[in-house]
């Protein structure tokens, strides 16, 4: 049975995970927990809220419960709350484009649907069976108007977010996470038997992760798990997390590979990121060039890492004693095996490959215990004798130009190695005699200036003919999702409008 949690009047799911969130949110009720906007939560106003929530999720039965996710403090409540309550959180994005968004609720067809006032009167149709929750500022009730339907048992039991991943290469798909494999990422191995911290910390974190994104959801948890006060932005912004920074003097910042271009392209100083001892960065490939130019000029080992929602975390990344011995002699690798996970690599036909032979990886998460199995990815993938790992591409996105192999990773990394350039992607287009060419978009930095033909000239002493794309546009922006990768959907889209509408016969 579910345990009372003295002073909070609601009921507590018996999982570890749900237990820390309880024990954290009930230590110190006056400290400062998340600061947004400028102003401070306290972990009271924090827990209060969560606990409404928990308790609307357990007189519901435990359902699945969905959440319109924003990163606000009201938000980050109701993720808590459902928590606490051993509900599942079903994940929703508020940025997919109206049409997606109604469709995405319709199609789950949830008993409860949370979500800002304004979220819920633009997406959520009224339908039979769904009781609508604002939910506005942290202080506020947070309570339906309509007692939600109560189920006989929870729909998907043992599951804590059901989330949406990026959908980089085609239509995003629910990955379940379960109450054991968020609790190994964010409190360790052995959660049931990991100490509760007696006291909040003192130093204070940086969120700009988006909660609809594995990568906020990790970072939010290993707040709470380990009572740290977090300083919570709506997204990147560089003027924004600047501040912050200078502010709050984090150890540790995490940087996407576009958020880290930028602080690295703009005007900040070595003395603007003072108190930062080491960058993480990681949802997407990060180039050596770039890691190398951010550790030059700030003087901050930049640690790359590998993850992916499906394995509830990182499984791979690397350390600070790593860096210091082997930063030049594994240049470009994302690390080692973490948290307990296996890697290998093995041929198309599932048999492994010896040390530094390229092949399909094969990942067991350290999340999933010790009865996990191989999970196959689409990752083409070496690892070397000391157990560095390196991502060569996807086999997914390879380009077959005319019997030619093309890595969109391998013309990508080129092209963001160009002065001028900011930030680029590369995808497959049909071409009916080649059967597919590269096309690419082109982000520039600001203030800078070039063109398609100096960007093609340039990439001609970097790569071989059949890799130079076909069809290179500028953009002001790349279109991207909420974890900062490049949707390429989207850019496929946009580029197969743009070969058809010039109609030239490009350079093949």
């Amino acid at each position: 049975m579910p345990e009372h949690t003295p002073g909070t009047g609601t009921l507590t799911a018996e999982h570890p995970l749900a237990q820390r969130i309880a024990t954290v949110l009930a230590l110190a009720p006056d400290a400062g927990a998340v600061e947004f906007d400028g102003r401070w939560h306290t972990w009271g106003q924090l827990g209060a809220a969560a606990h409404r929530i928990a308790a609307l999720t357990a007189e519901a039965g435990r359902p699945s419960i969905g959440v319109l996710l924003r990163n606000r403090p009201e938000h980050v409540a109701a993720l808590l709350g459902v928590l606490l309550a051993g509900g599942c959180v079903v994940t929703i994005n508020p940025s997919r484009g109206a049409d997606r968004i109604r469709a995405d609720i319709e199609d789950l067809a949830l008993p409860i649907l949370l979500g800002s006032p304004e979220d819920l009167a633009e997406y959520a149709v009224p339908r039979p069976g769904t009781t609508t929750v604002p939910i506005t500022v942290i202080d506020a009730s947070m309570a339906p108007a309509v007692a939600p339907p109560v189920s006989d048992a929870p729909e998907r039991p043992g599951v804590a977010v059901r989330m949406l991943t990026s959908g980089t290469t085609g239509a995003p798909k629910r990955i379940d996470l379960t109450y054991d494999m968020l609790a190994r990422s964010v409190i360790g191995a052995e959660p049931e038997h990991a100490p509760a911290p007696a006291a909040p910390r003192r130093g204070v974190a940086i969120v700009n992760s988006p909660l609809v994104h594995i990568s906020g959801v990790f970072r939010v948890l290993q707040c709470v798990g380990e009572a740290r006060p977090f300083a919570l932005l709506p997204r990147f912004e560089l003027t924004t997390w600047a501040d912050a920074v200078r502010r709050h003097r984090p150890a540790a910042v995490s940087l996407v590979p576009t958020a880290l271009r930028m602080v690295l392209q703009s005007e900040l100083t070595r003395d603007d990121l003072a108190g930062v001892r080491v960058v993480t960065s990681g949802t997407a490939p990060l180039a050596p060039e770039d890691a190398d130019a951010f550790y030059e000029k700030f003087g901050i080992p930049v640690l790359t890492s590998y993850a992916a929602t499906e394995f509830g975390g990182g499984v791979a990344g690397w350390t600070l004693p790593d860096h210091e011995r082997y930063r030049a002699t594994k240049r470009g690798s994302v690390g080692r095996a973490s948290l307990g996970a296996r890697l290998r690599v093995v041929d198309d036909d599932g048999n492994p490959v010896g040390t530094d032979t390229a092949g399909l990886l094969e990942v067991i998460p350290g999340q999933l215990g010790p009865s996990g199995t191989w999970m196959r990815t689409t990752d083409i993938a070496r690892i070397d004798a000391d157990g560095f790992l390196w991502i060569l591409g996807r086999a997914d996105q390879a380009i077959i130009r005319g019997g030619f192999k093309v890595l969109p990773d391998d013309v990508r990394t080129a092209l963001e190695s160009h002065p001028a350039v900011r930030g680029a992607t590369v995808v497959g287009l049909p071409d009916p005699r080649l059967g597919a060419t590269p096309a690419a978009l082109v982000e520039l930095r600001t203030g800078a200036v070039a063109d398609a033909a100096e960007l093609r000239e340039y990439l001609g002493n970097r790569l071989a003919r059949y890799e130079i794309p076909t069809l290179l546009e500028i953009v002001e922006t790349i279109p991207r999702t909420p974890s900062g990768k490049a949707d390429l959907t989207a850019v496929r889209e946009h580029l197969t409008r743009t070969g058809s509408a010039a109609g030239a016969d490009h350079d093949r």
